[in-house]
């Protein structure tokens, strides 16, 4: 039972992450590279765990979130002022950029079933966010929402069976890493709608309370489903052709299952969409407060103080910003999932010096030479991915010719040497320190 209601628990980082952003990047990586980019969600599935449990353990053995954490590793001085500034950047700034494409899908949810105009249904939802945000416990809102969700990824999963893709171009697919021409910023927003920088430190922020083995198995259960579906999003892309669309998403769905699936991914996108309007100004607050509040009795701080409010109503005001905009949604989606694959490295670094903190984590919660190695690992994916979808971006920005791969490469190592470096120096010096302690 424990584990069920871990699973259930913990549903609510799965939800966050199903949102408009992964319908659309999913669904357009299958409409113009067939199966061929899902090994880029078989690896954000295995780095959503790695990363997120990391998290979740910090709060249960240090007895502080992730943010605490943080401000506990870097008190003070221009490191600290610098390490701030990066994260602020990295959770505070993405939830904005996550947030104008959740209130974009969700309208656009809306608009499948209704022809009220668009700048009514964002004015609503956007209140509806505010609301729960303001009165009740939002993770309770999202938990409900997320039945919705969870029915529209059944009819996707029925729909990418009813498809009955070749299952070696499915396996070739999700085991073996190829990256078609033009595919760069894909393969990093299909990374970055997966692995979520800000449920790092929302995840960390639910945790307390869970036994460690629960955690474990709760986090991996929800997240594969969560992958699961993403996946499935993925091949039914496959069958579109032309532009994507929302409407030529919900066709596909209807003319292969009925009237039926078309309704549940109406009503689903736009549960998705509000979902995750509700969680991404929750975990930037919930984020800010772990990094500035002076303590956890700071009444400004409080889930009713004026400064908590402010920083989760300016996310939503981003969202809501952009919805009233009459900016396309597609592109602001796939865009702010390209730039939260790019911050994911910074989160990640954090993650990977924190856990390997003994005086924060203890002998029992430190990390060993295996989980080490894996958040290593995709640090340095995640960087190579990075700094390419950056050197894309400028040369696009400067309209010269896309990058040669062998630049991408160098670019990356570039990257990897000058943050790797003082990261590997960083962590033998804290292996010697504590040996000498010993």
């Amino acid at each position: 039972m424990k584990r069920i209601v871990s699973v259930l628990f913990w549903s609510v980082i799965a939800a966050a992450f199903i949102g408009p952003g992964t319908v659309t990047t999913c669904a357009v990586a299958g409409s113009r590279y067939g199966p061929v980019l899902l090994w880029a969600l078989t690896f954000s599935i295995l780095a959503c765990f790695v990363l997120q449990e990391s998290a979740a353990r910090i709060t249960l053995v240090a007895r502080f979130d992730l943010g605490e954490a943080l401000r506990s590793r870097y008190p003070a001085g221009l490191r600290g002022a610098a390490v701030l500034a990066l994260v602020v950047g990295a959770i505070v700034v993405g939830c904005a950029a996550y947030e104008a494409g959740n209130i974009l899908g969700a309208v656009a949810g809306v608009g499948l079933m209704t022809s009220w105009p668009a700048w009514a249904w964002t004015c609503g939802l956007s209140a509806l966010a505010g609301a729960a945000l303001w009165n009740r416990p939002p993770r309770n809102v999202a938990r409900a929402l997320s039945l919705l969700v969870a029915l529209m990824g059944i009819a996707f999963l029925c729909t990418a069976v009813a498809v009955r893709p070749s299952a070696g171009a499915l396996l070739r697919g999700a085991l073996v890493p190829a990256q078609p021409a033009g595919a760069g910023l894909l393969v990093i927003g299909l990374v970055g709608t997966t692995v979520v920088p800000y449920n790092l430190f929302l995840g960390s922020g639910i945790a307390a309370g869970q036994e460690l083995r629960t955690m474990r198995f709760g986090l991996a259960v929800a997240i594969g489903l969560g992958g699961l579906i993403s996946m499935g999003i993925l091949v039914v892309g496959t069958t579109l052709s032309g532009e994507f669309s929302f409407a030529g998403l919900a066709g596909v769905l209807g003319a292969r299952l009925g009237g039926w699936a078309q309704r549940f991914f109406a009503l689903g996108l736009a549960a998705a969409g509000l979902s995750s309007a509700i969680t991404a100004p929750l975990a930037a607050a919930v984020t800010a407060r772990g990094l500035f509040a002076q303590s956890r009795d700071d009444p400004a701080w409080a889930p009713r103080g004026w400064r908590y409010r402010a920083i989760w109503m300016s996310v939503l005001l981003v969202g809501l910003g952009f919805g009233l905009s009459s900016v396309q949604p597609v592109p602001v989606i796939l865009l702010a999932q390209a730039l939260n694959g790019i911050l994911l490295p910074v989160a990640a670094i954090f993650l990977l010096l924190t856990v390997n903190d003994r005086r924060l984590m203890g002998d029992v919660g430190v990390n060993s030479l295996t989980p080490n190695l894996a958040l290593a690992a995709i640090v340095l994916v995640t960087l190579l991915l990075g700094s390419g979808g950056v050197l894309r971006a400028i040369h696009g920005a400067l309209r010269i010719a896309p990058p040669q791969p062998r630049e991408i490469t160098s670019a990356g190592l570039v990257c990897i040497a000058a943050l790797g470096i003082p990261v590997v120096r960083s962590l033998r010096r804290r292996r010697r320190n504590d040996s000498a302690r010993i």
